[in-house]
């Protein structure tokens, strides 16, 4: 019984032995684990044709006819898994899309940053320089993240109609102009009782006719 004991004993020292050095391997890069931040947006064993363009790389023709339908050849990246229409494994596909660059591509095809630092309401209309990223299932000739001028068309969650009552019930004591943020002409209706009048009269077609906004340069909602 003690000979046994000892020989198990070794053996668990042994086994620990072996534990370290395979984590010591493994951590020292003897054997990667990473997954490529690519996969998390390839779904596995779907129609190549569908798969995002971070899934797969194809030989751009260049030379196309802007609006035209062209075919391009595509491989899949290391670790994606695709098949064809007759569920067939396979690394090498063609790509029908139309002929493009990204930053021609419509409105509905990409997004973009948005900005709340520029003036949504003014004469001329601002506009701002924002970053626009293509869709995933959308196939485009050029860079997929491109800038873009856009108009300021942003809400700080000021109610248009909110805006209106007030300025035809209180808008002698300036509530309407204390509502959109704008709180020196508040106060200027408060202590001259809405400009005798004159003024709250002017606010309510400003107002209706959305010449006055917030105060913040945010549009209604």
């Amino acid at each position: 019984m003690a000979a046994a004991g000892v020989l198990l004993r070794a053996f668990c020292r042994q086994c620990r032995v072996l534990l370290f050095l395979s984590q010591f391997y493994i951590l020292s890069g003897g054997e990667s684990t990473d997954i490529p931040p690519y996969m998390m947006k390839c779904p596995s064993n779907g129609l190549c044709s569908r798969l995002p363009a971070d899934c797969i790389e194809c030989k751009t023709n260049f030379s196309c006819v802007y609006g035209k339908p062209v075919t391009v050849d595509c491989t899949v990246k290391p670790s994606v898994t695709c098949v064809d229409q007759d569920f067939r494994s396979q690394k090498s596909f063609v790509l029908n899309m139309t002929c493009r660059f990204c930053w021609q591509l419509p409105e509905t095809d990409y997004e973009c940053s948005s900005s709340t630092s520029c003036m949504a309401v003014s004469c001329p209309r601002q506009r701002y320089m924002a970053n626009c990223t293509v869709r995933d299932h959308i196939h485009c000739l050029g860079n997929r993240t491109f800038p873009k001028m856009l108009y300021c068309n942003w809400t700080g969650g000021y109610k248009w109609s909110t805006a209106l009552a007030l300025s035809i019930t209180l808008g002698g004591f300036g509530a309407d102009r204390f509502y959109l943020g704008q709180w020196r002409e508040g106060l200027g209706k408060l202590f001259s009782f809405g400009g005798l009048g004159i003024w709250t009269l002017l606010d309510v077609l400003l107002i209706g006719v959305g010449y006055v906004g917030p105060a913040d340069g945010s549009l209604y909602i």
